[in-house]
């Protein structure tokens, strides 16, 4: 890799009001860690990855997170404690007091793309106050060549000023000094006051998920996707902890992406991304191989913790935070599809961690069932481990991706539903959590039956199988499946006490209705009716 830079030919940055800056383009990521280092920004691991703490933020700020309201966005967002506006003057004050913080300074300029499908390529330039923000910057976004380079023009413009707080933050419509705020007239998205380098991934992912649906029919998605031999491509939803990374790496499959991508109406499924950005907290090589191997020269960890007097990481050491990353170019897995987009979606999979132990650990879903459980995205979170407290918490992210999703819910979902049928792809529900009882009762699903269903389903193998269907849920379920113990498929078969497990279930479809009245007055019929068959106002001696 060159340490040269690339300037492009239009490199003029006084258009943007930076006056008196000392500006370092595109810089190899070789540098961008020497710079680092010597700065004092960042210290290398015992094999030389690039370690650094991303200071008072060591996660995403939702709660300040904006949009600009305008004739643009006005009637299109969803607007709510997820997407808050501000107005286009308070933004363009905002703008300036960073432009003005980054001028006279050392800076770092980094030109890229997103979205690997050449048909839909968006570039991005990203100017940053850090040496490790740029480098994150080439990780993530996708990279280009030294022609393009030389003639680049970009869509999107990407401000990143961590040591800027905005010192009244009532004036300018915000929360606190720090800030991330996305203007769609402009196509210019600014991260004030924090370091953490997802604010940037998250921002631009954001954007997308507005401009692809609205602009250009393409349906974005918080899912990683991988493709098999025959070219048959696989989605796999699914919030934080399901399992999304872990089972999307299959050594008979190549890995398109691990956490964004794009439906086009061609049936192509492509990566926003170049890069992973992974947490490792309590990482193993035997748990995630892939992942481990990654870090590497190259790699950035954010806010890991060394083991005493050594240049070791401890990846059991959550002193700073549970959040602990990494973030590599995709090119450190080995098995990757490139250009990352493949065609021909045949299965998807969404994956949830139930741990009421009531959900069926695989299950196929209707249109109108698919459309309903991507809107509730659900999950539950594990109880904490004080003593006496064993009951698990309902967690629903609509889309599996809320806090990125600039429009209504059900837009997404009547998107998913009609790709689906118009692809005749199958749709299934995976339990990742307990089996046998709740949290403290069951037990975790086996990862290695957790596989199996999934290579049985990607080879066909249930497609002839005969289904019955979940009395509380209606979701269908399998009645058999290779490698997998029959008695599981059916989760109330697993439960010692019969009455214990449908009184469970009902507590937990009523969680399901519960959460779905926000979104009802917007959602067609076939998707309401996709929901659990039974609240507890029903009569159970109907159903049982």
């Amino acid at each position: 890799m060159k340490t040269l830079s690339i300037i492009p030919k239009n490199a003029d940055l006084k258009k943007y009001g930076l006056n008196d800056v000392t500006a370092h383009w595109n810089l190899s990521p070789e540098e961008l860690q020497r710079i680092t280092v010597e700065k004092g920004m960042g210290e290398e691991t015992e094999n030389g990855t690039l370690a650094v703490n991303t200071g008072k933020f060591t996660g995403r700020s939702p709660q300040d997170r904006f949009i600009v309201k305008d004739n643009y966005t006005t009637d299109k967002i969803w607007w709510g404690k997820i997407n808050k506006p501000v107005e286009p003057a308070q933004f363009d004050v905002l703008q300036n007091e960073i432009v003005k913080y980054l001028s006279g300074k050392e800076i770092y300029v980094r030109d890229a793309y997103v979205c690997a499908d050449p048909k839909y390529k968006m570039n991005i330039r990203t100017i940053t106050e850090y040496p490790w923000s740029n480098m994150f910057v080439y990780n993530m976004f996708l990279r280009l060549n030294e022609e393009e380079l030389e003639n680049f023009k970009e869509d999107w413009l990407v401000l990143c000023a961590p040591g800027y707080v905005c010192p009244d933050p009532s004036a300018h419509g915000i929360r606190q000094g720090n800030f991330s705020i996305l203007n769609f007239t402009k196509k210019v998205a600014l991260v004030g006051g924090s370091a953490y380098t997802g604010e940037i991934k998250k921002g631009i992912f954001s954007a997308l998920n507005m401009i692809l649906p609205t602009d250009k029919n393409v349906l974005p998605m918080h899912c990683s996707a991988n493709v098999g031999e025959d070219g048959d491509t696989a989605i796999f939803f699914g919030l934080s902890g399901t399992g999304k990374t872990t089972l999307s790496a299959d050594p008979n499959r190549k890995l398109i992406g691990d956490d964004e991508h794009g439906w086009t109406a061609e049936n192509i499924i492509f990566n926003f991304e170049g890069g992973c950005y992974a947490k490792v907290i309590d990482l193993t090589e035997e748990k995630e191989p892939d992942i481990f191997r990654a870090i590497k020269p190259g790699a950035i960890l954010e806010n890991i913790v060394f083991k005493k007097g050594t240049k070791e990481v401890d990846y059991m050491d959550s002193t700073i935070t549970q959040n602990t990353r990494v973030s590599y170019p995709i090119y450190h897995i080995d098995n990757i599809q490139q250009p990352s987009y493949a065609d021909n979606p045949k299965n998807i999979f969404f994956l949830t961690c139930d741990a009421f132990g009531v959900l069926p650990p695989v299950s196929k879903l209707t249109p109108g069932q698919a459309a309903y459980h991507f809107i509730s995205g659900y999950t539950a979170k594990v109880a904490g481990t004080e003593a006496g407290i064993t009951e698990p918490v309902p967690s629903f992210s609509a889309c599996f991706g809320a806090p990125f999703m600039p429009l209504h819910p059900t837009v997404y979902a009547e998107m998913l539903s009609k790709k689906m049928q118009d692809a005749g792809v199958n749709v299934w529900l995976i339990n990742t959590g307990w089996s046998g009882g709740p949290y403290g009762v069951g037990s975790r699903i086996k990862l290695k039956y957790t596989r199996a269903m999934i290579t049985a389903i990607l080879n066909g193998e249930l497609d002839n199988v005969e289904f019955q269907q979940h009395p509380i849920f209606g979701l269908f379920m399998p009645t058999s499946c290779p490698n997998v113990p029959e008695e599981m498929l059916d989760p109330m078969n697993t439960w010692l006490q019969k009455g214990a497990y449908v009184s469970k279930s009902i507590q937990l479809a009523h969680s399901f209705h519960l959460n779905f009245e926000k979104f009802a007055n917007q959602a067609s019929q076939q998707i309401i009716e996709g929901g659990p068959l039974i609240d507890e106002h029903h009569h159970l001696q109907e159903h049982v």
